[in-house]
């Protein structure tokens, strides 16, 4: 029999290879924009062009360099993502400047951000070195993130937006808390979890063939619930509430794979958002621009135009700087997917939530080849996460369901949301290198080894 063992590729060549590909796809975005608004190629395409490069090639190195058996899949298609996003910040930034006399360009503070974003992921990478050790600082994680949903309550330092009060300036600088909470519960979530698993899968009563959970051991899932609701309640944020609760209620079924979980959180949270709807006029406003649309179009201008925007792009879209992406307000960061509809179409917006499926996928496919509970919870809420955002943001600009006032991960204009969500990228790939990673190998004892040692 031979000694040989099977060792596992790195994939860095095939990752180099998609990430060409992925800065190829932005930087002609950012070109088709020029050419259909101004007739020609932008003055700053280059730049752009050699940033992005730059920017891709250095992380590829760094994930050759401290992640070599990681995902080869996951940085192409955030890079991918991060240039489409660019391109439609920059297109809109054109379709401004002609409406407005004074317009601040947004494409160079993404480009900064992304830029930041990179960093953190650098830096994560650098510091995270085996993902196991997040679990022994469980509740440092779960205080954390206590700390950052109260700073926006913070007198002086909270500010409000839209009704919404989910933010801190520092100066002339804004960040977003919740999006760095997100992650520090999704470790929290983990940690608990795989050691309280097999308690929370003993089944309770059986109601309509589901088993539900015991009585005794609905305190997790209560106390998920009512910081949701304290979310809600404080600081008026549908979105991050749902986004909190649902990533709990999500982990705590692929823990401990009971249904009754998701039957009680689903009730849990519909008896949330009636209280909400009653209580708070701001988010009953949200349920009543989702329901009534169209029947007040002067107050419900933002999704009315949305909506019409895409209905305009058709099957196929406008093309690149062909449509009125700008007429919407805020259409590079709450409605930046309702712009890419109407200049790419349907299709070109099923393409880019494809991708967005692509990295859930691939984070799920990491989960699900992890050898340690806390490494599989983690990988499991980190891509839970991406696809809950993702969800609750189409779903509201398209009126699946009520606006929320999240961003979408990696496209939409905002500093907090693509530094943290290049973050998540970070910690997903320190899993999957360390799921992929070769265990060491145990040299056989010789005969001439066995002899040293009864000499000794």
């Amino acid at each position: 029999m031979s000694d040989t063992t099977w060792v596992p590729r790195k994939r860095r060549g095939a990752e180099l290879i998609l990430t060409v590909m992925a800065v190829g796809i932005g930087v002609f975005a950012y070109c088709a924009v020029g050419l259909g608004v101004e007739g020609h190629v932008p003055a700053g395409a280059m730049g752009i062009a050699g940033s992005l490069i730059i920017a891709a090639i250095t992380a590829n190195l760094l994930i050759r360099r401290l992640a070599p058996y990681a995902d080869p899949v996951l940085l192409p298609l955030v890079l991918c993502l991060n240039g489409i996003g660019l391109a439609m910040i920059y297109r809109i930034d054109l379709g401004m400047s002609e409406h407005r006399d004074e317009w601040s360009a947004l494409a160079p503070n993404q480009l900064m951000w992304t830029a930041l974003g990179l960093g953190a992921f650098a830096l994560v990478l650098t510091v995270v070195r085996d993902h196991r050790r997040l679990q022994t600082m469980q509740y440092s994680f779960g205080l954390a993130a206590i700390v950052l949903l109260i700073l926006p309550l913070v007198p002086g330092l909270g500010t409000a937006h839209l009704g919404a009060k989910i933010w801190i300036a520092v100066g002339p600088f804004s960040f977003q808390p919740g999006e760095a909470a997100k992650i520090c519960l999704a470790i929290f979530f983990a940690s608990y979890l795989a050691e309280k698993r097999e308690v929370l899968a003993l089944a309770g009563r059986r109601v309509v063939g589901i088993d539900l959970p015991r009585g005794r051991d609905l305190g997790p899932i209560i106390v998920g619930w009512l910081v949701s609701i304290g979310v809600l309640v404080l600081q008026r944020d549908l979105g991050s509430s749902l986004l909190f609760f649902g990533l709990f209620v999500v982990m705590l079924y692929i823990a401990t794979e009971r249904s009754g979980w998701l039957v009680v959180g689903c009730g849990l949270f519909v008896v949330g958002g009636w209280f909400g709807y009653q209580c708070f006029g701001h988010v009953r406003h949200r349920f009543d621009v989702w329901l009534h649309t169209f029947d007040d179009i002067d107050n419900n201008y933002q999704l009315v135009t949305a909506l019409y925007g895409m209905a305009h792009g058709g099957m196929l879209g406008r093309g690149w700087g062909l449509g009125s992406p700008d007429l919407t307000p805020f259409a590079y960061s709450d409605f930046i997917a309702t712009s890419l509809g109407e200049e790419l179409g349907l299709a070109g917006l099923m393409a880019v939530l494809l991708v967005y499926g692509l990295i859930v996928e691939r984070g799920l496919r990491i989960s699900l080849t992890c050898r340690d509970a806390f490494g599989k919870l983690l990988a499991a809420g980190l891509a839970i996460s991406l696809a809950l955002q993702v969800f609750v943001v189409i779903g509201g600009v398209t009126r699946l369901i009520p606006l929320t006032g999240l961003t979408t991960p990696f496209l939409a204009q905002g500093g907090s949301s693509i530094v943290m969500n290049w973050a998540i990228i970070a910690l997903l790939l320190r899993v999957s290198d360390q799921t992929r990673r070769p265990a060491p190998s145990v040299q056989p004892v010789t005969e001439d080894d066995a002899t040293q040692v009864v000499k000794l």
